[in-house]
């Protein structure tokens, strides 16, 4: 599995605006210096966002965007499968797949699950929140 640039940008623009700890709306020219990415390659991601919940945006003076929920309501899992569509290692476990012909006996569909619920459940016990906490201490530490 690749996460493409547009699922990792996503979770660079939550985030940022996660970071901000503020009710105000935050330009998407601040957030594409902050990150270091094009503000035109970022429209159609923070677009996506708008539309399907995950941000507010509002236009003119005083405008940008801002996250709708905590920032622990909003898990990796859920932003990268917006973004990517699914986190499916095999075509055979995307939604709506197409029924394989060699399922019942192939040898690998179990590994494959395993690993799909494993990636799942991984991203979906990561939020924004624990992405923004500080290190706790001990945790620096380096040999």
């Amino acid at each position: 599995m690749m996460i493409s640039t547009r699922g990792r940008y996503a979770l660079r623009v939550m985030i940022d605006l996660a970071e901000q700890q503020t009710n105000n709306f935050v330009p998407l020219k601040e957030i594409a210096e902050r990150q270091e990415i094009s503000e035109k390659y970022l429209e159609n991601i923070v677009k996506n966002l708008v539309q399907n919940g995950f941000l507010e945006g509002l236009r003119g003076k005083g405008g940008g965007y801002r996250l709708v929920r905590d920032p622990d309501q909003y898990t990796v899992g859920s932003i990268l499968r917006l973004m990517e569509g699914s986190l499916a290692p095999v075509s055979c476990l995307e939604q709506r797949a197409q029924p394989c012909g060699r399922e019942a006996i192939c040898r690998t569909l179990p590994m494959w699950r395993n690993l799909y619920e494993l990636v799942n459940n991984y991203f979906d016990g990561i939020t924004l929140a624990d992405l923004i906490a500080p290190a706790q201490s001990g945790d620096d530490y380096v040999i």
